[in-house]
C-alpha cells in the first residue's frame, strides 16, 4: 500500500480544552500563542528513490496488526521519527523500520550539528534481514532539522525526495532525562523543537504529519468516563510538568498544522507507555515498596506497550487517519488484578490527604514533578482507542502482559542502581531514591507513617 497527499483538510485535534479563568492558565495560554509561523510547504521535485525500499506489494491493515513481528509496509518515500534518543522514540522508529519502512531517526543533540550516528554493525540490516533506522544526531530546535530529515548533514544525503511522513515523539519516556533541565529551558525548547520539526517538515515537502503526545492531556478526574472517547476535551491543568509541556506542544502544534492546509495531520495519544527503558511518572509508581490507593476509589489502569504504539503509526500512515486518536491496551486493568499480577500491596489513603501530602511536598522542593501528577495514577485516564480500531488495529499486548513488561524494568533498573551504588540498598534510601514522581513519594510517606505507626503500637 502507497501512501500519498491525502485531500486538503486539516482536523483540528479533537476536544481542545475549555477556557479557563485563572491567572495561571491566563499566563500559560499568553505562553503558547506564538507559534513561529513556520514556513509554507515547499514545492519538492522527484519521488524518493531508495535502494532499501521494502516489499512493492504493500500491505493489509490486518498484516500490520497481527500480533507478531512487523510485516513489510510499503510508503511512497521514507518516515522521519523525531525524538529517537528517547527509550519510545527510538522502538518506534525500530519498529517502523522492521515493518519495511525507510525510517530517518533524528536523536535531539542540542548544540550540535548535524551528524550521522554509525550503528555497531556494518551491515544496513539485522540479523533478520529487518531494515534498522538510519539515525542522525541533530538539535531538534535549529535549521539543521531539515537536511537531517534526509538522512545527513547537509550537503550529504542518504536519502533522496520528500518524506511520506514525519513523526514528531513528544512524549516524555525518559523521566530522569526530562528533569535534568530547568522545567523553563524544557518547555522553551518543546516548543521552538515542534515549530522547527514542522517548519522543516513544511520545506521538505512531507506528505503527513503526526504527533505522538499521551492521553494525560485529557487529564485523570474521579469522574472521568472510562473510557474516553478520542475527541475527549483537554483537561489537564497547564502547569510547569510534563503533562504541562505536551499541553503546549500541542497548541504549536495545532497552530504550525493550521498554516499548512494542504498537508493532513494527526495526533496519538497513548495511554500510560511501557517498553524496554520507558521510565516515567507512572512507571516511577511501581519502584516504591507499596502502591497508592484512594480510599474512596480504586484506581484502574490502562497501558500501551511501545511496540502496540508503532503499529498505531503505521495504520495511521497506512490508512491515511488524521485528527485524534487514542491508543491503548483493550479494556482496564483493576487496581485489585494488578496487585494479584504484580505481588505488590497497596497503601490507602483518603483522597484530601493524598493530595495535601503531595502539594506539601512539593512546597517542600521535594518532589521534581508537579504535586497534580498525582491524579494519574490514583484516577481513570483510560482510552477507548475506537477509531484506530475502526481501522483495524488491534495490539498485541494486553494490560497484564504490558504490566509484567512494567515490572521486569523495573527490576533491571533497580540491580543497576544496586550495581552502581557498590551493593545492596537499604529498602528505604531505594525507595527514596525511586520516588521521582508525585504518585511514588505519597506512597513512599504513607509507607513510612504505617509502619511507625505499627512500631508505636508494638512497643506499648
Amino acid at each position: 500500500m502507497c501512501l500519498t497527499p491525502s485531500a486538503p483538510t486539516v482536523p483540528r485535534g479533537g476536544g481542545r480544552r475549555p477556557p479557563r479563568s485563572d491567572a495561571r492558565s491566563e499566563r500559560t495560554a499568553h505562553a503558547h500563542r506564538s507559534c513561529g509561523g513556520p514556513a509554507g510547504r515547499a514545492a519538492v521535485g522527484a519521488r524518493s528513490e531508495l535502494a532499501a525500499a521494502g516489499n512493492g506489494g504493500g500491505a493489509r491493515v490486518a498484516d500490520l496488526v497481527d500480533g507478531g513481528a512487523a510485516v513489510p509496509l510499503s510508503l511512497d518515500g521514507h518516515v522521519v521519527v523525531t525524538g529517537a534518543q528517547t527509550p519510545a522514540g527510538r522502538a518506534l522508529a525500530r519498529r517502523l523500520a522492521a515493518a519495511g519502512a525507510v525510517v530517518v531517526a533524528l536523536e535531539d543533540s542540542p548544540g550540535a550539528p548535524a551528524a550521522r550516528v554509525e550503528d555497531d554493525h556494518e551491515s544496513p540490516a539485522d540479523d533478520d534481514g529487518a531494515h534498522r533506522p538510519l539515525r542522525v544526531a541533530v538539535d531538534l530546535t535549529a535549521p539543521d532539522v531539515l537536511p537531517a530529515m534526509s538522512g545527513g548533514p547537509a550537503g550529504a544525503p542518504v536519502v533522496t525526495g520528500a518524506p511520506a511522513a514525519v513523526v514528531h515523539v513528544a512524549l516524555d519516556s525518559d523521566l530522569r532525562a526530562a528533569l535534568a533541565a530547568p522545567a523553563a529551558r524544557r518547555r522553551e525548547r518543546a516548543e521552538a523543537s515542534v515549530r522547527a520539526v514542522v517548519t522543516a517538515a513544511a520545506a521538505a515537502g512531507s506528505g503527513r504529519l503526526v504527533l505522538v503526545s499521551s492521553a494525560m492531556v485529557h487529564g485523570a478526574l474521579p469522574d472521568a468516563p472510562v473510557p474516553l472517547p478520542d475527541d475527549a476535551p483537554l483537561l489537564a491543568a497547564p502547569d510547569d510538568g510534563l503533562v504541562g509541556d505536551l499541553l503546549a506542544v500541542e497548541d504549536v502544534w495545532e497552530r504550525a498544522a493550521r498554516a499548512l492546509p494542504g498537508v493532513p495531520t494527526a495526533v496519538l495519544r497513548p495511554a500510560a507507555v511501557v517498553g524496554p527503558g520507558v521510565d516515567t511518572v507512572v512507571t516511577r509508581s511501581f519502584e516504591v515498596p507499596r502502591l497508592l490507593a484512594l480510599r474512596e476509589r480504586a484506581p484502574v489502569w490502562q497501558f500501551c506497550h511501545v511496540d502496540d504504539l508503532a503499529d498505531a503509526v503505521a495504520v495511521v500512515l497506512a490508512e491515511g487517519l488524521s485528527g485524534a486518536l487514542g491508543a491503548g491496551a483493550e479494556g482496564v486493568l483493576p487496581h485489585e488484578a494488578l496487585e494479584r499480577s504484580s505481588g505488590l500491596r497497596s497503601v490507602e489513603l483518603p483522597a484530601r490527604l493524598a493530595h495535601a501530602t503531595a502539594e506539601r511536598l512539593a512546597r517542600l522542593g521535594l518532589l521534581p514533578t508537579p504535586a497534580g501528577d498525582l491524579a494519574y495514577v490514583v484516577h481513570p485516564w483510560a482510552v477507548s482507542s475506537e477509531r484506530l480500531r475502526a481501522a483495524g488495529w488491534r495490539p498485541a499486548r494486553t494490560n497484564e502482559e504490558c504490566l509484567a513488561v512494567l515490572l521486569e524494568g523495573v527490576a533491571e533498573r533497580r540491580s543497576g542502581r544496586r550495581s552502581a551504588a557498590g551493593g545492596p540498598r537499604l529498602p528505604r534510601e531505594a525507595a527514596l531514591g525511586a520516588a521521582g514522581a508525585a504518585g511514588a513519594a505519597v506512597a513512599v510517606v504513607a509507607t513510612a507513617a504505617v509502619l511507625r505507626q505499627a512500631r508505636s503500637r508494638r512497643g506499648r
